[in-house]
């Protein structure tokens, strides 16, 4: 496979130290959704993706309607996304978002969870422009087919693999609606993997040994911060 896109359900399940830190990044993430597109998952295509992700993440249905229901009430947080970049062990490259009502918090927690991982915290523009913005989508089928129906649909498709059956569809951020209206109406029984908007990383940084176990430290001490939402990382291992 080419560029190596996050897996969410790994990144945040694998090392997350409770299940109770899982729902709550699935309901902050949800809450913003809603209030941003509104509270009908069938009309908000970004809502949908993530309360589907939700239920295969096991996270319970009161979690989800309690993070709508508080979007449509206009009562609520006042999130704002924090993006943080920089550098782990064996020279691998990282981009941490966040959703935080207090930024002086969350870079108070990030930024020693760098220094006590052996990573170095770095400036806006570090190492975003090793990364690609794009809608990634995972899901069995057939390569063939599924590039006919992206080409068909006029969608500016990246990449397109299949591994072992899975197909790997990689497209512009901005193509994410597009490209996902055209599989789901193409494909009726389509059951996605991975189907959001990540930072893809357009290269990879081999660590193993004494680095690895450095790099998982720095991800176990990144998702003990409360307002880290999500992690993107070069590390191949």
């Amino acid at each position: 496979m080419g560029r190596a896109y996050q897996n969410r359900k790994d990144s945040m399940a694998k090392t997350a130290a409770m299940k109770t830190a899982v729902y709550s990044r699935y309901s902050r993430e949800i809450y913003m959704a809603a209030k941003a597109g509104g509270t009908d998952p069938s009309a908000n295509l970004s809502l949908r993706s993530l309360i589907d992700r939700a239920k295969k993440d096991q996270v319970p249905s009161h979690v989800i309607e309690k993070a709508i229901d508080k979007a449509g009430s206009g009562v609520g947080e006042d999130f704002q996304i924090a993006r943080y970049e920089g550098f782990g062990p064996g020279g691998t490259m990282l981009l941490v978002d966040c959703l935080t009502d207090n930024a002086n918090r969350t870079i108070g927690e990030v930024r020693p969870a760098f220094t006590k991982g052996k990573g170095k915290f770095g400036t806006p523009g570090t190492v975003a422009h090793m990364f690609e913005h794009a809608a990634v989508f995972v899901f069995k089928g057939d390569e063939e087919a599924v590039l006919d129906c992206l080409v068909m649909a006029d969608v500016d498709v990246l990449e397109v693999e299949c591994e072992e059956g899975m197909v790997t569809v990689m497209a512009p951020n901005t193509e994410f609606a597009k490209a996902r209206n055209a599989l789901t109406d193409e494909f009726a029984d389509i059951d996605f993997e991975v189907d959001e908007i990540q930072f893809v990383p357009k290269g990879e940084t081999v660590i193993t040994g004494e680095a690895l176990e450095q790099f998982e430290k720095l991800l176990d001490l990144l998702n003990r911060c409360e307002d880290v939402q999500n992690i993107y990382h070069d590390a191949k291992y």
